[in-house]
């Protein structure tokens, strides 16, 4: 029972991610371009799936800086760069931590092209080749709960309670799968009343909002909840928590943005075996291809997909000779087609391969 729902869960996080990308926003107003990724958060909290709103020009203008991520170090160096050459610990504001770390980020940000650097002397100045843009309006946070059973229900609730409080997210929602009930089971579960709802039906693609979420307070200071209650009757003790700045937030934010630019949710590829002979990409509703093992007859996790799983065979030689282009055999060709899939919501991209 448990390997059926971790399938079914992975299989839902999967379309909920294709529904983001093809429909967002719930409401069917006119937003800015989504870009969904998933998998992704901080280090005490990672959401199923993540949408970014973002503004379609400032988005072109951040492909100047290449399809990868740039870390916190890159993103000091290259939002404060200046516009004409200057030594860089004048151009530059206190990091926090020592200057080395930010020579090694300029050194990467030349490297990898979106830098200017020269050496006058012994100093090393810098110049920016573009301005870094605001190509972000809003985040969106998504939970994936096919089955809300009460014991999933209760986890949920302290994990939207911490995104409520940080309101690292402009929005979170949770997404499960329609019933068609008149009430949906979701809705009866003791949830913040911050986070959206949304019904959806895997296979069609088509969703309903049973639930609107409140716009949260990303600008204002967050609250992290350290340690709860256990909830005993005989346990009195408060609440642990702390204050989280502004500023630590929006560099999180743009950290997190940064990584789901990068990786999108095809990235599920990427721990994967397409080379093994028993992988597909299987579109059964014609909607989405979904990762398929032969061998299992379903849709595999990608925690079972791997090098470790008994079923694995290598693609035979010849599939990578005959009739499959020279570059590879199929699972090259499923992983060309997702990439290209992922390039094309990153405007401006192709232009930086």
């Amino acid at each position: 029972m448990a390997a059926h729902t971790a399938e079914s869960e992975f299989a839902f996080e999967l379309r909920t991610c294709r529904w983001a990308e093809r429909t967002w926003p719930p409401d069917g107003d006119d937003a800015p371009i989504p870009i969904v990724a998933r998998q992704l958060g901080t280090k005490r909290r990672r959401w199923d799936t993540i949408v970014l709103e973002c503004d379609p020009d400032a988005l072109e203008q951040r492909a100047n800086f290449g399809p990868e991520r740039l870390d916190g170090d890159l993103l000091h160096v290259v939002r404060n760069a200046p516009a004409e050459w200057a030594y860089y610990r004048d151009a530059l504001p206190y990091p926090g931590y020592p200057w080395r770390y930010v020579r090694e980020a300029i050194h990467r940000a030349d490297d990898r092209g979106i830098l200017e650097t020269r050496k006058n002397g012994n100093r090393i100045e810098i110049r920016r080749k573009w301005a870094y843009p605001d190509w972000v309006d809003r985040i969106v946070a998504i939970e994936n709960k096919p089955d809300l059973d009460a014991s999933a229900a209760r986890v949920l609730a302290d994990q939207l309670e911490y995104d409520v409080g940080m309101a690292l997210a402009d929005e979170v929602w949770v997404a499960t799968e329609a019933t068609g009930d008149r009430i949906e089971p979701v809705l009866l579960e003791d949830l913040p009343v911050e986070a959206g709802v949304l019904a959806l039906e895997p296979e069609t693609l088509a969703a309903t909002v049973e639930w609107f979420p409140r716009s949260l307070a990303v600008d204002d200071p967050g609250t992290r909840i350290l340690e709860r209650a256990s909830g005993d009757g005989r346990d009195a003790s408060a609440a642990r928590f702390e204050y989280v700045d502004p500023e630590e937030k929006a560099r999180t934010r743009l950290e997190i943005a940064e990584r789901a630019y990068e990786r999108g949710w095809r990235s599920f590829l990427d721990t994967m075996r397409p080379d093994c002979r028993h992988f597909e990409a299987r579109a059964a509703d014609g909607l989405q291809a979904l990762p398929y093992c032969r061998a299992k007859g379903r849709c595999q996790t990608a925690a079972e997909c791997a090098g470790s799983c008994p079923s694995f065979e290598p693609e035979p030689p010849a599939w990578r000779s005959r009739e499959w282009p020279i570059e590879g055999g199929p699972g090259k060709t499923i992983r060309r087609v997702l990439e290209g899939r992922r390039r094309r919501r990153r405007p401006g991209q192709d232009a930086n391969r």
